[in-house]
């Protein structure tokens, strides 16, 4: 919204279907006055669209439709907001507090709502053309590397492992078979005789 004051008429502006708010500021000291968001239709006349009671009851707050006040007493501040405007939402419109019968202008405000900008959306590709289109994403491979080399280093030592044993036990084997083998021990014997003595462990 662009807000701008001329011939004590503030000009708020806003694209259709947005939102803008209008801040009406009076006396904090007449808090307890009602409060009032109308539309100008004639000289000197002008239709209610939405109030709010006086402060001093627990409605401090009214809304109607796409428009809503709200009214602060602290800070003599009276908010109107409206939303989703509307082309015909534009018009002269006056903030005013009443008590009584008693009707004071708080601020008149003409409200202009701009045609919204055409949204232009440029043609999108298949997305089975940009699947194709587009190269491979780049593959972080450390952990598959790290994965690969802990099984080739378990490998080798299973390996290792396995070899030793089958030395250790080809070794045993010798030995045994060393130990095992019959014993041929010559002795000398009568009229050209040799006598054996075998041996079995």
């Amino acid at each position: 919204a662009a807000p701008c004051s001329a011939d004590n008429i503030t000009v708020v502006a806003a694209a259709e279907g947005g939102t803008v708010s209008i801040n009406c500021s009076y006396d904090a000291r007449q808090w307890w006055r009602g409060k009032r968001w109308c539309r100008q239709r004639e000289p000197g006349g002008c239709r209610p669209v939405l109030s709010v009671p006086p402060a001093w009851l627990p409605f401090p707050r009214s809304s109607s439709g796409s428009t809503s006040l709200r009214d602060d007493p602290r800070a003599g501040l009276l908010t109107v907001t409206v939303r989703q405007l509307r082309r015909e939402d534009a018009g002269l419109y006056r903030c005013q507090s009443d008590f009584l019968g008693d009707t004071r202008s708080l601020r008149d405000v003409r409200l202009e709502v701009l045609a919204a900008d055409p949204v232009t959306h440029e043609p999108e590709e298949p997305r089975a053309v940009q699947s194709i289109s587009r190269s491979p994403p780049d593959v972080d491979f450390t952990v598959f590397y790290v994965l690969a080399g802990f099984l080739v280093a378990k490998f080798a030592v299973a390996v290792l492992v396995c070899a030793v044993a089958h030395s250790r036990r080809s070794r045993e084997r010798e030995q045994k078979a060393g130990l095992g083998e019959q014993q041929v021990l010559p002795f000398p014997g009568h009229d050209g005789i040799s006598l054996s003595w075998e041996s079995s462990a």
